[in-house]
């Protein structure tokens, strides 16, 4: 009894703890039972982390990378495409539907059955792609590691061989054409044999190691008279897009009737080719090449160019120039053609290229050097891992160089093996420009003719042009240099080294410095030359064709053209000429972007119009300015208060 009295006494007194610690365990138990309940409907990371995978045949072989570049799938296992000739094999859009799609049937992870023997598979219809999901080990809903790549589509491709390595697979799945797949595969099978990539290549250089010497600007050597006849220049412009005004000032820049100049103009950029067609007709010294390519940033399609142009200028009748420089229309002389020619005609033996200026390793890491690629698709697919070829130093930098005739022509017609296996090295490799003629001369007999620099500024800010901007042409990151700005122009005068262009230049973006560096070559225009702050660049032009613009822009720049006209009809007097009233004929002529003073000032829109009277037909230009729109309303009921804003 003294017992019990005693308990009722502890109770009465603890009561309120005790309620309290009762709580609380009965809350903690109902979040224990509500986590439980989330993870078996829906489940988290932990829940996918223990849902069983196919055994991964290739998983003693993991591939890290720690680049920039690489995203997404550094972490995750692929297996093997497997396609073989005594087998009807899988469609590629049956792994990417089965990959893609999500499996909700039941709720529970069902343990992986153990797997069947290879005869008693049956392979066919979603049963194949089931099983050819399972042997790839792809996670569900991610086809690839790259953001933005073209979408793969239905086209009943087959692999004709065994395929190892995610990245292979990743770029089978992606690649939208059949064409362009069964490019993939032939490359990554006859990479995987041992074929196509060359084990060694022979040196030729007598020194050992790295070559880079500099020279720095002497003004006084500058100034000394020129021994021998002065050299001459043949300038390979390869240029894209609309900027045919800005091209036309680049070559006013640079162009003398003792140089020539070779362009080449992307096969996607037609309006532009018309225009250079048409301005390389009225200069015997100026020359478009009679075919094109396309070619995209990082590609291997870019040093297929500017060896086949260099063939070409080495066989025109006529052209004995003795340096060969490529350009490309956002470049700018930031000295005097005369400056230019005094000093290669003192250094007539020597190619000027930049070098990283890093060690070799780390360098061959960030270009992905030791990775394979391929084009195909408009698109530089990265196919796997590869080894640098033994015996040779591998070298790069920028793809903008100085080189002679010789060495031109040796790279160009020698059958050395050096040249040869370099060739089909970087044939699959990415930004091959930045690295091939680097890497050609330094193992060359003549690799003590490398100055390590190519008379070039370029403006480069890391943080503003590296932003993986190109992830939707190329399976790596890439970076873009800066356009100059008048704040820039101290950049442009720097005495440390010679240099005598720079890069790049946007009239789009700023105009004002193209001024100031035309004042600092040539002096002043004279006074009264028109439109020096104006510049205009085309979007649209007739010969396109409707294809050359969406349908909400064509329709936008033909209703801008009957408001003009309508406008133009308003607010004539009613006793004008009638011939003054117009109205129109078919689609727009053309559409230009119009800035002055670098701001933008709205749309040149040319019109074929009709005078409704009887008279001959013209042609029209509309300018079409923006305007901002604020309105403020004021009641006496409110406060006033915004309405629109445009």
């Amino acid at each position: 009894m003294v017992a019990s009295a005693r308990v009722q006494k502890l109770v009465r007194r603890y009561k309120l703890a005790i309620a309290t610690a009762l709580a609380i365990l009965l809350l903690q138990g109902l979040v224990v039972w509500s986590f439980s309940v989330l993870e078996e409907d829906e489940p988290g990371e932990k829940g996918r982390q223990k849902k069983p995978r196919p055994l991964d045949p290739g998983e003693g072989s993991k591939d890290t990378d720690s680049s920039a570049g690489r995203r997404g799938s550094a972490g995750r296992r692929h297996g093997r495409w497997r396609g073989r000739t005594e087998s009807p094999g899988v469609p590629v859009a049956k792994v990417v539907r089965a990959v893609t799609s999500r499996h909700r049937a039941s709720r529970r992870i069902l343990p992986t059955p153990p797997p069947e023997a290879p005869g008693r598979q049956n392979l066919s219809g979603a049963a194949a792609g089931e099983a050819l999901v399972g042997a790839a080990g792809f996670p569900h809903g991610d086809t690839g590691s790259v953001e933005g790549a073209p979408q793969p589509t239905d086209n009943g491709f087959t692999p004709k061989c065994e395929i190892v390595g995610k990245d292979a697979l990743s770029a089978l799945a992606r690649a939208s054409s059949k064409q362009c797949q069964q490019e993939i595969a032939n490359v990554v099978c006859l990479h995987q044999a041992g074929g196509l990539m060359p084990k060694a290549v022979p040196r030729h250089c007598q020194r050992a190691g790295k070559i880079s010497p500099g020279i720095q600007w002497d003004e006084v050597r500058a100034q000394q008279p020129v021994d021998g006849p002065p050299v001459r220049v043949a300038y390979m412009l390869v240029v894209h897009g609309r900027a045919i005004r800005q091209l036309k000032r680049l070559l006013k820049a640079v162009y003398h009737e003792q140089h020539f100049f070779y362009i080449h103009v992307d096969k996607r950029s037609n309006y532009l080719h018309r225009e250079v067609v048409e301005l390389a007709r009225q200069y015997d010294n100026v020359r478009v090449t009679p075919w094109r390519m396309v070619t995209i940033w990082g590609g291997a399609s870019l040093l297929r160019m500017y060896l086949r142009s260099m063939r070409d200028l080495l066989e025109v009748p006529g052209w004995a120039w003795d340096f060969f420089i490529n350009l490309s229309a956002t470049d700018y002389p930031t000295r005097t053609n005369e400056e230019l020619v005094a000093f290669l005609s003192k250094n007539r033996d020597k190619n000027f290229l930049k070098s990283h200026g890093r060690d070799n390793s780390r360098f061959i890491k960030k270009q992905g050097l030791d990775r394979l690629f391929h084009e195909c698709d408009s698109h530089m697919w990265r196919l796997g891992e590869r080894q640098i070829p033994a015996g040779i130093v591998v070298d790069g930098g920028s793809d903008w160089f100085v080189l002679t005739r010789s060495f031109v022509e040796y790279v160009v017609y020698t059958d050395d093996p050096l040249v040869a296996q370099l060739r089909q090295f970087y044939m699959y490799t990415l930004l091959p420009a930045e690295s091939f003629f680097h890497t050609v001369l330094e193992n060359s007999p003549a690799c003590e003719s490398l100055v390590d620099n190519n008379l070039r500024v370029t403006n480069w800010n890391r943080k503003l042009g590296c932003k993986c901007q190109y992830k939707h042409i190329v399976d790596w990151c890439g970076c873009s240099p800066n356009d100059f700005k008048p704040q820039d122009f101290l950049r442009l005068q720097q005495v440390s080294r010679p240099t005598f262009f720079a890069r790049k230049f946007e009239s789009t973006v700023n105009q004002e410095v193209l001024e100031i560096l035309d004042f600092h070559l040539y002096g002043s225009y004279p006074p009264g030359t028109p439109a020096l702050k104006a510049y205009w660049e085309n979007t649209y032009d007739v010969a396109d064709g409707p294809s050359g613009l969406s349908d909400v822009m064509l329709t936008a720049y033909t209703a801008f053209a009957r408001l003009s006209l309508r406008h133009a009809t308003t607010a004539a007097s009613p006793l004008a000429n009638p011939l003054c009233r117009f109205e129109p004929r078919g689609l727009p002529s053309s559409v230009h972007l119009y800035f002055y003073d670098d701001h933008f000032q709205g749309y040149l829109v040319t019109q074929a119009v009709q005078p409704s009277a009887q008279g001959p037909a013209e042609t029209l230009e509309m300018w079409l300015m923006p305007q901002g729109l604020l309105k403020l309303l004021g009641r006496s009921d409110q406060a006033s208060r915004l309405q629109s804003l445009e």
